[in-house]
């Protein structure tokens, strides 16, 4: 018989069963398609061995006037600006003032926890605070910065450096700043009826409280921040101070000439026209309460008078449909708003009226506030069910691994997902908690330039795509930032560890899927173009079946899985390849993975194709 090619159609399809998907690829992790064909995804290499504290969630980056290149790094305890490498903290206070404390320390000899009691209270467990002025007490000067545990009434402890050599009360005159207060790691799961902290969330209402899991919205006002944790207030970080990578950054209501700033919000934007600062889901002017329907705006161009009047354009406007603004982004000329059920777009018409609403969708949903990447013009978006996609109209995106991520899903933890691009290669990525993890450790892709799907496995926490960089960037659980798409293995820790990339095709019959056919040897195409590794290698698996839609490990009469390396001399051309494997496989239907899992090694598989001969019926 002929040789026969193995050409399967683009994108992995979890749909159907791995028989009906014949001709289509089944299963994967860490590929992607380019020009129709599987390969391995690019490495990744962290920026520098710094890190910082909490889990980062939000990813910012702008240039100065003077092409200095920051990154707001906002997590669950801290929110930084990185630069080459550096991570400075610049945290807001919530005392900028200082709280003068008397004599607040108590030692225990031999022990580094030291109590501290300050009765203005305040602060939450795992806050951070900073001493000044401390005079020495059992042996210790306690001045620095400190993280708060074991909170009881108006105590907390601290752990010092060293041990107290005598137990002693004393520390003098001590004035203390505390940061605004950390927020949650993971998401609560409900906010009905006694679940967190009083009044947290409304009666049995079985959905998670806007502030359940700390996310920070950012966004630059020339070559200054404005940011802000979901449920909390406006803060503004001034580039231009010359102290600006040491000093905290402040209230935005603190600036000179503020005017009604909101002092609630969940999420920030600013406009590119006119420079507006939008706070979605915040207070209404003369109160504190959260109207979590309410869009508040200031003047143009001034980002501290928030108070409508017939000499600016600031103003508010309240939507309807929905029971809270999930998030918001810019896009053509207008801003695109979510609700928890429809979407809004918001035009700049001036006059009296200033930013006008029109509704683009109703009776459609949203995973969480960062669950929308916006490429080419087009907004997708993650919903609780579905994907969407706004190119002028709403409509379902199509999905061929809808079930394949739905019914693998941890809707509790569903704030923690969120969508990323990846311009360089067309794709949308959704990171997200599988249904038994509460930390993000699945993804899938949507590659809108092929219209095809495919998935995997890696715990990223937040991302920002490459624009003013030279990688897309992501945070790590490891307290790190890597960049994307640089090198071809993984590199979190400072040194390079293999990536494990396979994919799978669907079963597929051999000749005819009546008989059973002998397959002799496999003539592979396998290209390792940009393999730092000296002799690169894959591992080319036949998985033949009996009875079509039986698992891999099936009995058959005779034969069984056969694999062979596919390897590339080091001293032959780089196109020259493996030319056959010799093999002894029998079945009727086949799959065929293609896998691997050293250091330096990249891939593309093209079109491999079999030797077959008819082998009776049974």
């Amino acid at each position: 018989m002929p040789l026969r090619k193995l050409l399967f159609r683009p994108g992995v399809n979890r749909e159907t069963t791995r028989y009906a998907a014949e001709e289509g690829w089944f299963d994967c992790d860490k590929i992607r398609f380019r020009g129709g064909l599987p390969e391995k995804i690019g490495g990744w290499q962290i920026i520098s061995l710094t890190t910082y504290l909490g889990v980062a969630r939000s990813l910012f980056g702008w240039v100065t006037l003077a092409n200095e290149k920051f990154l707001g790094v906002g997590t669950n305890l801290k929110f930084y600006v990185e630069l080459g490498g550096v991570y400075y903290d610049v945290t807001p206070e919530r005392t900028p003032a200082g709280v003068s404390l008397t004599d607040p320390f108590q030692t225990v000899n031999g022990s580094t926890t030291v109590t501290v009691t300050d009765t203005a209270g305040g602060y939450i467990n795992g806050d951070f605070v900073t001493f000044s002025g401390a005079s020495a007490v059992g042996g210790l000067t306690l001045n620095g910065e400190f993280e708060l545990t074991y909170l009881t009434g108006s105590t907390y402890t601290i752990e010092a450096d060293a041990a107290a050599t005598s137990d002693a009360t004393g520390g003098g005159s001590v004035t203390a700043k505390y940061q605004i207060n950390v927020g949650p790691e993971i998401e609560v799961p409900l906010s009905g009826w006694g679940a967190g902290a009083w009044g947290l969330g409304t009666w049995s209402n079985g959905e998670p409280p806007d502030d359940s899991l700390r996310v920070w919205s950012q966004s630059n006002f020339g070559e200054d921040l404005i940011f802000g944790p979901r449920g909390g207030s406006l803060y503004y970080w001034d580039a231009s101070d010359p102290n600006a990578l040491t000093t905290p950054a402040v209230e935005l209501s603190t600036k000179s000439g503020a005017s009604n700033v909101p002092v609630i919000q969940n999420f920030i934007l600013v406009s590119d026209i006119s420079r507006f600062v939008f706070c979605f889901g915040t207070n209404t002017l003369g109160t504190t309460t959260l109207d979590p329907m309410l869009i508040r705006w200031s003047d143009q161009e001034n980002a501290v008078d928030w108070t409508p009047a017939a000499t600016n354009q600031a103003g508010d406007i309240r939507l309807s449909n929905g029971s809270r603004i999930v998030t918001a982004i810019q896009s053509r000329q207008e801003i695109l708003v979510w609700t928890d059920s429809a979407l809004y777009a918001m035009q700049y018409v001036g006059g009296t009226i200033v930013w006008g609403t029109q509704l683009l969708g109703s009776n459609l949903s949203i995973t969480s506030s960062r669950a929308v990447a916006y490429s080419d013009g087009v907004s997708y978006w993650m919903g609780r069910d579905s994907f969407y996609r706004y190119d002028g109209g709403v409509s379902t995106l199509r999905c061929d691994l809808k079930r394949h991520v739905f019914n693998d899903f941890n809707f509790e933890q569903a704030q923690q997902a969120f969508a990323a691009t990846n311009e360089g290669f067309g794709e949308i990525w959704w990171f997200y908690c599988s249904a038994n993890s509460t930390t993000v450790d699945k993804y899938v892709v949507y590659n809108h330039e092929q219209d095809i799907w495919y998935f995997g496995t890696m715990a990223r926490s937040a991302w920002l795509d490459s624009g003013l960089r030279e990688y897309p960037m992501a945070a790590t659980y490891t307290n790190r930032l890597v960049n994307h798409e640089q090198g071809v293995d993984s590199n979190e820790a400072g040194a390079d560890e293999a990536i494990d990339a396979y994919i799978t095709s669907a079963q597929f019959d051999i000749d005819d899927g009546d008989r059973f056919s002998f397959i002799q040897r496999v003539l592979p195409d396998v290209t390792f173009d940009g393999s730092t590794a000296e002799s690169p290698n894959v591992t080319m698996e036949l998985l033949p079946l009996q009875s079509s839609g039986s698992g891999y490990n099936s009995p058959l009469s005779e034969g069984g899985t056969n694999s062979a390396a596919v390897t590339r001399s080091a001293i032959v051309p780089i196109e020259a390849y493996t030319s056959q494997i010799n093999t002894r496989v029998r079945g009727r239907q086949l799959s065929i993975k293609v896998q691997s899992g050293d250091v330096g090694v990249t891939w593309q598989l093209g079109t491999p194709r079999i030797d077959i001969r008819p082998d009776g019926r049974r």
